[in-house]
């Protein structure tokens, strides 16, 4: 998927799954899962075992169909192996601004993590796409509500503790996007084969995002 058709299905839907531990086997019927409820943007976590060959993999058989990105990219030489890789986007819990400068020069989108205001703003300026709010279960919804005040044109995702009974109350408080791990690509019911489990609980959060706002 290309750039803006990616960004585009990031507005559209909110979601970002997050896959982390999942064995190569599974990830093809995890993304094909995924896609059947809904939800068309993945990354693959670097510190997944296999995680550059999942993503090539993922590019090759559905990658026109979904955006696919890397996750946990911590410095420079991890965002070598995510280019490597063929990953769409890049996703890191931290600010290295070494990273988000590369990223924006190569026209590769950028979601930096941070989790003060003074970070967020670095982010911002050093060229992030959106900044990443994490570890957003621990901030709280009144902490990011407070960060709109002065930081409201800075587009940001949510990553952490979100669910279907409040994915709308991050977007209504103006997150541009969520990240959800382990609530939709939970590795239990991976392991058990039960991707229909995946697809049910994709579609649930789908249901849940509000509608955009005229």
């Amino acid at each position: 998927m290309e750039r803006e058709q990616g960004l585009s299905e990031i507005s559209r839907t909110r979601i970002i799954a997050i896959v982390r531990g999942v064995r190569e086997a599974d990830v093809e019927r995890l993304a094909e899962a995924l896609l059947e409820g809904g939800i068309t943007v993945l990354e693959i976590t670097l510190n997944t075992p296999g995680a550059p060959g999942m993503i090539r993999r993922l590019q090759d058989v559905c990658g026109d169909r979904m955006f696919i990105g890397a996750g946990t990219v911590l410095d420079t030489d991890d965002l070598q192996t995510a280019l490597e890789a063929g990953a769409s986007f890049i996703v890191t819990p931290n600010t290295d601004e070494d990273v988000i400068r590369r990223c924006r020069d190569a026209g590769i989108p950028i979601f930096p993590g941070a989790m003060t205001p003074s970070e967020v703003v670095r982010a911002w300026k050093a060229g992030a796409t959106a900044v990443k709010l994490f570890p957003s279960a621990s901030l709280g919804l009144e902490y990011i509500k407070e960060l709109q005040g002065p930081l409201k044109h800075i587009p940001m995702v949510a990553v952490g503790g979100v669910n279907t009974e409040n994915i709308a109350d991050f977007i209504d408080i103006g997150c541009h996007a969520v990240g959800i791990g382990s609530y939709v690509v939970n590795l239990n019911e991976i392991a058990a084969g039960n991707f229909d489990w995946v697809r049910q609980r994709a579609a649930q959060l789908i249901a849940n995002v509000p509608a955009p706002r005229n």
